[in-house]
């Protein structure tokens, strides 16, 4: 790999399903120097739900363009959220648009596709609902859409089309193509037999390391942002994988990392892979290394998000410190928040006890809500040691004491608006202190345990 000190700055564009965000990274600290952000919006017209990847590469053509000259960078790194595919026609151009994993396909569609997915103990994919398996969307695509899928020359990863763009390379990686796709046996470390049975076996584009250099950013390109000299451009990464794998480098088994976004992604490094179960949306990741690793997930970000909305506003001060009387007067809420996925599917979200509740104890149950499913989650894959808690909930404390009290170890919030964007740098070889000056939450709750046995009888 580059050695340390090749770079000063790197460019991350991060690519989340809620927000984007171009990101400048200080090569020796890890600290983010600069930051621009846009929405992720989907398109809902014709053919299907859609991402605007035109606004997106305007958005990173801009931000690229106002670092260029100041602070300035030299490589430019990529993270993007995972279940997603992208069809390119011979001139590189969209065969189709790239669809959004959320739209649910009609009925026979789906049932075509579950004869064909393989088995869990093959691909240790579970089956998840639209097209969080890529091969289901492929397979949508292709059945529903067969003359515009017969100029499909080419199938990229996610994160991997942004680099095409700007190199003119075309390339697959392992941590994108082994989230629960279908398409990867992590256990051989090729791909399924679903890409012969999907008959798409010479479409997919030549798997590279996350760590590989694909090229320098094209000249034209280059000359439109203002790079003084030629940029490499890294591969990329899935977004979760790339908040676990500073974790892989500084630390030794057994840890958890909780992931948190759109989706709290969770990874037991050190973790039991033979028992996991693909009705409880557990399954194995790859990493970065093309290592598989236990996970578990549920949409606690978009949950929280929706609470957020419906609850009066606190201070999390004051969300910390109704906690205790939360605990006491029962005051729960069931799953699930968001319905498809999770450690507890076919559930539907149902409150207790909180007719008199006032808005801070209601939003200190969210918060014991969303640490009680990452401990179901956490227990799924085996979870030991002590738990780092990336992104946006890093900085919720009435979560991190929850979360800690259950776990009883200590829970690390990792400062930074989100652990993907420092990961990702991490691919050209730099190697900053990910976790310096972060004290571990270790607490205790009294009446918890109780809580946590009537909130597991609800559910």
């Amino acid at each position: 790999m580059t050695a340390v000190s090749a770079y000063r700055r790197i460019a991350v564009i991060d690519i989340g399903k809620t927000n984007a965000k171009v990101v400048v990274l200080d090569a020796e600290t890890g600290g983010e120097i600069a930051v621009v952000k846009t929405s992720n919006g989907v398109l809902k017209t014709s053919p299907y739900p859609h991402y605007d990847v035109d606004r997106l590469w305007d958005f990173i053509l801009g931000a690229l363009k106002g670092f260029a000259t100041a602070p300035g960078f030299d490589a430019i790194s990529i993270t993007t959220h995972g279940a997603s595919a992208v069809l390119l026609d011979a001139d590189g151009h969209l065969a189709l648009p790239v669809l959004d994993y959320e739209h649910l396909y009609p009925q026979a569609i789906q049932d075509a596709y579950r004869q064909l997915r393989p088995a869990f103990a093959e691909t240790f994919s579970p089956r998840l609902s639209g097209g969080l398996n890529v091969g289901a969307q492929i397979h949508y695509q292709k059945s529903t859409f067969p003359e515009e899928f017969t100029r499909v020359a080419a199938i990229l990863t996610y994160p991997q089309y942004w680099a095409l763009r700007l190199t003119g390379v075309a390339a697959n990686e392992v941590t994108s193509l082994g989230c629960h796709t279908d398409l990867w046996n992590p256990t051989t470390g090729t791909y399924s037999s679903l890409v012969d049975t999907l008959g798409i076996r010479t479409l997919m584009a030549p798997v590279r390391s996350a760590f590989d250099t694909l090229g320098p950013v094209l000249p034209a390109l280059s000359a439109n942002i203002g790079l003084a000299a030629p940029v490499p451009v890294y591969c990329g990464i899935h977004d979760s994988n790339a908040s676990l794998l500073p974790h892989l480098v500084e630390n030794e088994a057994p840890f958890a990392v909780v992931s948190t976004g759109t989706w709290v992604i969770n990874f037991a490094v050190g973790g039991d892979l033979l028992h996991l179960d693909p009705q409880r949306d557990a399954l194995a990741n790859v990493d970065a290394y093309g290592r598989a690793v236990p996970s578990s997930r549920f949409m606690g970000g978009r949950e929280f998000e929706i609470l957020a909305a419906q609850i009066s506003t606190a201070t999390p001060e004051a969300i910390e410190a109704a906690l205790q009387a939360t605990i006491e007067k029962g005051i729960m809420l069931l799953p699930n928040v968001v319905e498809g996925s999770g450690p507890f599917p076919g559930k539907k979200m149902r409150w207790i006890g909180d007719a008199s509740a006032t808005g801070a104890e209601r939003l200190a149950a969210v918060n014991l809500y969303l640490a009680l499913m990452t401990e179901a989650c956490l227990g799924l894959i085996g979870a030991k040691g002590p738990i780092f808690v990336e992104g946006p909930f890093a900085l919720n404390r009435p979560y991190l004491v929850v979360l800690s009290a259950l776990m009883n170890t200590d829970v690390i919030a990792l400062a930074g608006s989100t652990g993907t964007s420092q990961g990702a740098a991490l691919l050209t070889g730099i190697r900053p202190p990910i976790a310096a000056g972060n004290k571990p939450v270790r607490s205790e709750l009294a009446g918890l345990i109780r809580y946590r046995q009537a909130w597991r009888d609800g559910v």
